[in-house]
């Protein structure tokens, strides 16, 4: 693909973002190769909840909640797929006017059949990927008050927050009615929509569900380093359809997604394993599977926009933040961000939001900018979306928080807690013997 300069507007932008609102002006006939290309891009972003997310995110917890995160993200699937095929599409994707939601048009998916198109895909095929996206989203908020959730509140926070917050930033970046589309803002693949979106809401959680009982005293290592590094690799594996996969189609601009996502990856793991040889004279694997997340986290809004070089800068500048984030400022502030959400997906996703209006240049080996646009001038679009994101999903996840903990309670008594969740909340044990 040419660079935006050779194209105009917000049309370039959607060109080189792959989104689907350009389904209107694409032929309505389905590509074979494309369509199988998405299919196995939306069964590879399941694959990274269950079982990547679940496994990454049970094992740092202790044995008594391996289950719990388990069961939590088992069910969120289950929740926000049935949600999305009600509600939740047609509040992203329904076609509407309004910059802020798609409106109520494609409800119960009304109007989508196997013959109608996005694109050069089916539209069943377009929604499914969107819908993975949906389901990935609200399950990395649960890592940040693992341990303490009450189940229940935990099902009626995860469905209002995907209804109140997720559903209208993710139709404000990809639909072209949307916001941040109009204003030409670059997140390829959710920068955005998931990682700010979803790391903010996790540290407003953190803080107003409050610290574990034990914390800072009690041992709260990872029970198994094993499972852990499991799951961050299901979560590379996977990552490829959650970045390659959102250049809907076989092409080109996948292509240059996948090498961007294999290449800042691995250098954000080498950067966090360099940085913790110097301070803690030791490289962990802990260390090393955070560096893999963070670096898949800061290429998800770029993958498209940068070039391979680029990539790796990002990968090698996103660590070090994120290690700062995670061990000073988490010290610093006291907060029990029980598996470090806020200071990976949060503050790595605004890495890669910002970066990518630098690195974008085609001076630094990137596609460019559209007709007219300056790197400062993309720079202040990126910064306006990040701090749009920031404030309506935490303003907005502040207020579900503590409507429904006022309503039902959000966390389990002390009880309960040092017991674990695996046994009270699901009668379970992840290991006997």
């Amino acid at each position: 693909m040419t660079t935006l300069s050779k194209i105009s507007g917000l049309a370039a932008l959607a060109a080189v973002a792959g989104l689907p609102a350009l389904a209107d002006t694409a032929p309505a006939v389905a590509n074979s190769g494309d369509t199988a290309w998405m299919l196995t891009s939306s069964a590879l972003v399941l694959f990274m909840t269950v079982p990547g997310l679940a496994l990454f995110y049970g094992g740092l917890v202790r044995t008594k909640n391996m289950l719990s995160v388990l069961m939590q993200c088992t069910l969120i699937t289950a929740l926000v797929m049935v949600i999305w095929v009600f509600w939740g599409y047609s509040m992203a994707f329904g076609g509407g006017p309004s910059p802020y939601f798609g409106g109520f048009g494609k409800v119960f998916l009304t109007g989508v059949t196997k013959d109608s198109v996005s694109g050069t895909i089916p539209e069943y095929v377009f929604s499914v990927f969107q819908m993975t996206f949906a389901v990935i989203t609200p399950a990395l908020i649960i890592g940040s008050f693992a341990e303490r959730i009450k189940f229940s509140a935990l099902l009626v926070f995860i469905a209002l927050w995907s209804t109140i917050v997720y559903f209208p930033i993710a139709h404000m970046v990809w639909d072209a009615t949307g916001l941040f589309f109009m204003m030409g803002a670059m997140d390829f693949a959710g920068g955005t929509v998931v990682h700010i979106n979803a790391g903010i809401a996790a540290l407003v959680g953190a803080l107003v569900i409050g610290k574990r009982v034990g914390f800072g005293k009690d041992n709260m290592a990872p029970h198994s380093m094993t499972l852990t590094m499991v799951g961050a690799s299901i979560l590379w594996v996977g990552w490829f359809g959650f970045n390659a996969g959102s250049a809907l189609g076989a092409n080109g601009l996948a292509g240059l997604a996948m090498i961007n996502t294999f290449v800042a990856t691995a250098a954000a793991i080498l950067s966090w394993s360099a940085i913790e040889g110097l301070v803690r004279k030791k490289a962990s694997m802990l260390g090393a599977a955070s560096g893999m997340v963070a670096g898949l986290v800061a290429i998800t809004p770029a993958c498209g926009f940068v070039g391979p070089l680029g990539a790796v800068v990002l990968g090698l500048v996103v660590s070090p933040i994120c290690y700062f984030f995670v061990t000073a400022v988490k010290s610093k502030f006291g907060y029990d961000d029980t598996l470090d959400v806020f200071g990976v997906h949060c503050v790595g996703g605004i890495t890669g939001a910002l970066l990518t209006g630098i690195l974008a240049s085609a001076s630094f080996g990137g596609v460019g900018y559209a007709a007219s646009q300056t790197m400062g001038g993309q720079e202040m679009v990126q910064l306006e979306a990040v701090l749009t994101t920031l404030v309506w999903s935490g303003v907005v996840s502040f207020i579900l928080y503590k409507l429904i903990d006022m309503v039902m309670g959000l966390r389990v008594d002390a009880d309960s807690e040092r017991e674990g969740l695996d046994q009270v909340s699901h009668g379970e044990a992840a290991y006997h013997g």
